[in-house]
């Protein structure tokens, strides 16, 4: 339907409206009266800061914009206090989906992002509460985080072991399972849409007779997987096709922490929520902190909250030379 350039209309980002006079969107659809007013129909997919999907713009009347020809669509760039709403939002997010998973509600999720951001930290802490419950009401504990790397009979027997209801298994930095074809079609099975979700192993093993593990049982319970992975950049077709049959039976939260910027807000963020709070530093001291990593970002072995805190660590060894034990632990050499 070409461009259009908004005369004079509004967009609510983050909970504020925007007024977006004098910009250009894709228009999708023409000027209509809904339950809140006159709105025109755009693609935000085509503008950063925007979602990623149609939105509504709220407008007066038709007046409220003109055609703009072949006027390229502008570019915006969310501001820093934007960015850290959003990035909250996703986290409050990934902490309400892993209530939900607890509670057998949403049977499986993939959360995707850069490494040092959290991503675990916001799954265990939810879980972890109901860890202190369980133990403390003499329950066996219903959820495990498995790291590393797992075989494919490896993992038929972990789901053996957390098959119940109720119970998670948290696949942390567990990639190797992706690309297994074996290991793959076990979670398929675990994970599948029907009502009873039945795996069977259809080889003899020693293994599974000498750990008294069945050759086929009834899975009840739920995933989460954590990965650095970002599915959409995958560009093996073989690892694509995997990476898409298990996304196709799970819940998938991007995190959305792909620059510097973002994981520098994060960083941020997270620091001014107190992440520090307990090194018992100086508030200057944790400033000092945070400003050495946002001017030596580039240099860094890694942009992440885990630099963060080995620089606090050193910050609280050695008070007047951390600066200088930094650059010999967290930084690239030249």
């Amino acid at each position: 339907m070409g461009n259009i350039r908004i005369l004079s209309g509004t967009y609510k980002i983050r909970g504020k409206e925007v007024e977006l006079a004098g910009m250009v969107f894709p228009m999708v659809e023409e000027f209509k009266v809904g339950a809140r007013g006159g709105y025109v129909t755009v693609n935000g997919k085509a503008i950063p800061g925007f979602p990623d999907r149609n939105i509504k713009i709220s407008v007066d009347t038709a007046a409220s914009y003109e055609n703009a020809g072949n006027a390229a669509v502008t570019a915006r760039e969310e501001t820093d206090e934007e960015t850290i709403e959003r990035m909250r939002e996703r986290f409050d997010m990934l902490e309400e989906m892993t209530k939900a998973t607890k509670k057998g509600a949403v049977r499986a999720m993939i959360v995707s992002g850069p490494p040092g951001v959290g991503k675990s930290h916001g799954v265990e802490k939810v879980l972890g509460k109901h860890d202190l419950i369980a133990t403390l009401g003499d329950r066996p504990v219903k959820y495990e985080v498995v790291k590393g790397a797992m075989s494919a009979i490896g993992l038929y027997c972990k789901l053996y072991k957390m098959a119940d209801k109720d119970n998670v298994i948290v696949f942390d930095d567990c990639d190797s399972i992706f690309s297994d074809e074996l290991s793959l079609n076990i979670l398929k099975a675990a994970l599948d849409s029907k009502k009873t979700r039945r795996i069977c192993w259809n080889t003899d093993s020693f293994k599974l007779r000498n750990e008294g593990v069945p050759d086929s049982f009834e899975f009840k319970g739920s995933a989460i997987f954590i990965t650095n992975i970002k599915f959409d950049n995958v560009k093996s077709k073989k690892m694509r096709d995997h990476l898409e049959a298990l996304e196709s039976r799970c819940h998938y939260i991007d995190l959305a922490i792909d620059t510097d910027r973002e994981k520098m807000l994060r960083i941020q963020q997270i620091t001014k929520d107190g992440m520090l709070d307990e090194y018992g530093l100086e508030p200057e001291v944790v400033e000092e902190i945070v400003d050495y990593i946002d001017m030596n970002k580039k240099k860094l072995r890694e942009l992440s909250l885990r630099t963060v805190l080995k620089v606090a660590d050193l910050a609280k060894a050695f008070p007047t030379k951390w600066e200088a034990m930094a650059e010999n632990t967290v930084m690239r050499r030249a």
